[in-house]
């Protein structure tokens, strides 16, 4: 197996592989790249996501600014919306669906390293140089889900359809679906149901 086949099949891999090593290069010149964009500059930030994530939907939007590891494996869908300071750890894939709605400084981290530092440290290759050994799992967020400011999300944790999350939570393990979740480590406080339903205001209809 490759190094990258590794690192997506979750298995402990080698990340100053070479060709890993070149994406990682290429995703974080991307990323500053689009950092250094307008809101308005909207061809410009359109290119530079279409290298960036190249597997996302129609109606992306990211306020910028951004941090992926790799872009290659973030998967998007339609009208997903990420405030300022979104940063995607992609070593392992990262799944998001529909409409989703992401707040300031939201965090998906991928890897995981060593719990013994005898493993964690750096290790030497047979030339001298330097590596660290890591895995990844994966994360998944399903549809029309709304994650608030400050939350982070951590590898191998699926959020299900229609969950929100609250502000400042960590979410280490998995959240069903139509789920109000919030603290740290994030827990479910109930069920989003119909009683949930704001009737808006006559003047913003």
């Amino acid at each position: 197996m490759t190094e990258e086949e590794k690192m997506l099949a979750g298995k402990l891999y080698d990340p100053s592989d070479a060709q890993l090593t070149t994406r990682l290069h290429l995703a974080h010149r991307l990323s500053q790249q689009y950092n250094q964009t307008f809101d308005d500059e909207t061809t410009k930030r359109e290119a530079l996501l279409d290298q960036l994530i190249p597997h996302h939907d129609t109606g992306l939007y990211l306020q910028g600014p951004i941090f992926f590891d790799y872009g290659l494996y973030t998967h998007l869908g339609k009208n997903f919306y990420a405030n300022a300071n979104f940063t995607v750890l992609d070593c392992g894939l990262v799944t998001i669906g529909d409409n989703c709605w992401f707040g300031p400084n939201v965090t998906l981290v991928t890897p995981m390293h060593p719990l013994r530092y005898q493993e964690r440290n750096l290790q030497a290759h047979t030339d001298g140089t330097l590596f660290d050994i890591e895995y990844d799992k994966p994360i998944a967020i399903g549809d029309n889900c709304w994650l608030a400011s400050n939350v982070t999300v951590t590898g191998g944790v699926t959020i299900g359809a229609g969950c929100v999350i609250g502000a400042g939570s960590v979410v280490t393990r998995d959240i069903p679906a139509n789920s109000l979740a919030v603290g740290n480590p994030c827990r479910v406080v109930r069920e989003i149901t119909a009683a949930d339903a704001i009737a808006l205001k006559s003047e913003i209809q």
